[in-house]
């Protein structure tokens, strides 16, 4: 069992970061105080807040802490949203999206990953989840509009469905790109009728698998 002292010291750290680094202050620096981040990184691992990603179950990984926060931060969540977020993974997003906004509907095609993730959250008594075992490939059209989509996985273009489930002044977080090279991150914010899309930093993800895993 890690030290507590230990721990404190490099959350302590991790914030002092935060600030600096990446100007996050506010309710999101107050979210990443509350959830323990130790909870959701594979046992063994010495610093939870290192800049670097973790393995999970299933042949997935985990972002580091530093780009949890930077994916967060850029979406913008606010106490009123409704938010779709496409990679359920550890749950550690989907804890801080579920801290800032009003709803968290988050898809993942893997059952081992997503019963991990919903044991974590409720401990936390985080109550405004929803899991849901699907690929995400296609949103989840029968729960729109979200004001905020999160999307852990890249597109070669903006998926149409997905634009079709964004409700007024909403924004999407993609990467888009090849799924063999780095991608762009980009934020798409849906202004009445038009589209604007901002590259914010470079990425590496996976396209979304299709369909639901058969056996994790």
């Amino acid at each position: 069992m890690p030290d507590s002292t230990q721990e404190r010291e490099r959350l302590a750290s991790f914030l002092m970061t935060l600030r600096g680094g990446e100007g996050v202050a506010g309710r999101l620096m107050e979210a990443v105080e509350a959830v323990p981040r130790r909870l959701f990184v594979p046992g063994g691992v010495a610093d939870p807040f290192a800049d670097q990603s973790f393995p999970l179950p299933c042949g997935q990984t985990m972002p580091s802490a530093r780009m949890a926060v930077r994916l967060v931060s850029a979406l913008k969540v606010q106490p009123e949203s409704r938010v779709l977020e496409i990679g359920t993974g550890s749950g550690y997003v989907t804890a801080l999206l579920a801290r800032l906004g009003l709803h968290v509907t988050t898809l993942e095609r893997y059952a081992t990953l997503l019963t991990q993730a919903s044991e974590r959250l409720a401990g936390l008594a985080l109550t405004n989840v929803t899991f849901v075992r699907e690929d995400g490939r296609d949103g989840l059209a029968a729960q729109a509009p979200f004001d905020r989509i999160l999307v852990h996985g890249s597109f070669e273009a903006v998926p149409r469905s997905f634009v079709e489930q964004m409700a007024p002044q909403g924004i999407m977080l993609v990467a888009l790109g090849p799924g063999d090279e780095a991608q762009m991150m980009t934020r798409q914010q849906r202004l009445g009728s038009r589209f604007e899309e901002e590259a914010l930093f470079s990425v590496r993800l996976q396209p979304l698998e299709k369909g639901i895993s058969s056996s994790l």
